[in-house]
C-alpha cells in the first residue's frame, strides 16, 4: 500500500512534523528523501532495503554510483540527491565550526569528521587547521593508507599548518575494519607529530579515529 493512503499518524511527513526527525526510524527518514516507492514496495519498504544491503547508513552514503544503481528503484537521479543531501550537512557542519569555538563544540567536530570519514574504503588522515579561538580555517587531507612514519612526514603537516596560520590542529583518520583502537602506529605518528609541531609552537588539541558510528578521542583517554 503506498503511504499516501497510511492513517495520517504513521506516515513519516507527518511524524517528522509532529515529532521531530530525531523520532524517525532511518527507514522511515530515507522513505521521506526518496519521496516515493516502486511497485510492491513504499517508500519505507525501499529505505528499509537500503538500510540491510548496506549495513549502515555510513556505508549507504559512501556507496558509489554503480553500487547505488545496483539496488531496484535507486539511479543517477536518486544518488545525486542523496549526494547534495551529504554535501550540505557537511558545508553546515564546517560554517558552524568557522563561525564557533571547537572546544565548546566538540559534538559538532565529532559530527563533522563522521560526515567526512565514515565509509571510506580506505584510511585517510585529516587535519583541521585552527585559528588563536580555536575556529575552523581549513580542513585538509594530507595521506592515504595505512598511518605511518612514512605516510605521514611531519615535515609536511608543519608546513600546512604555517600555510593555514595555524594556532592549533585537530587530527583525524578513519579505520575502514570498524575498530576504533588506536594501533601502536597511529601513538606513534601521533608523538612525533606532537613534538614536531611543538616546535612551531602549534598545538594538537585531539586525534579522532572515526570507525562508522563510533569515534575514539586521544584527549579524552589520555594518549596526547
Amino acid at each position: 500500500m503506498s503511504i499516501h493512503h497510511w492513517p495520517e499518524e504513521q506516515r513519516p511527513r507527518e511524524r517528522l512534523i509532529k515529532y521531530g526527525a530525531a523520532a524517525l526510524s532511518d527507514a522511515e527518514l530515507l522513505a521521506i528523501f526518496l519521496r516515493t516507492g516502486i511497485a510492491g514496495k513504499s517508500a519505507v519498504d525501499l529505505g528499509r532495503d537500503l538500510t540491510s544491503h548496506f549495513g549502515s547508513l555510513s556505508a549507504l552514503f559512501a556507496a558509489s554510483l554503480p553500487t547505488f544503481s545496483a539496488i531496484h528503484g535507486m539511479g543517477p537521479a536518486k544518488y545525486a540527491q542523496l549526494q547534495a543531501v551529504l554535501e550540505l550537512a557537511r558545508r553546515s557542519l564546517a560554517e558552524e565550526l568557522r563561525t564557533g569555538v571547537l572546544l565548546s563544540a566538540p559534538r559538532t567536530v565529532k559530527q563533522y569528521l563522521q560526515l567526512v570519514l565514515s565509509g571510506k574504503k580506505h584510511e585517510c588522515f585529516i587535519a583541521l587547521f585552527l585559528d588563536v579561538k580555536n575556529r575552523l580555517i581549513k580542513s585538509e587531507e594530507l595521506s592515504r593508507g595505512t598511518l605511518t612514519h612514512a605516510s605521514v612526514h611531519p615535515r609536511e603537516v608543519v608546513k600546512a599548518a604555517l600555510a593555514n596560520n595555524a594556532a592549533s590542529i585537530i587530527l583525524a583518520h578513519n579505520h575502514p575494519s570498524g575498530i576504533t583502537d588506536p594501533s601502536a602506529a597511529d601513538l606513534s605518528v601521533t608523538a612525533m607529530l606532537k613534538q614536531a609541531l611543538a616546535l612551531v609552537d602549534v598545538r594538537i588539541l585531539d586525534h579522532l579515529i572515526i570507525a562508522g558510528n563510533n569515534v575514539h578521542s586521544f584527549a579524552e583517554h589520555g594518549q596526547l
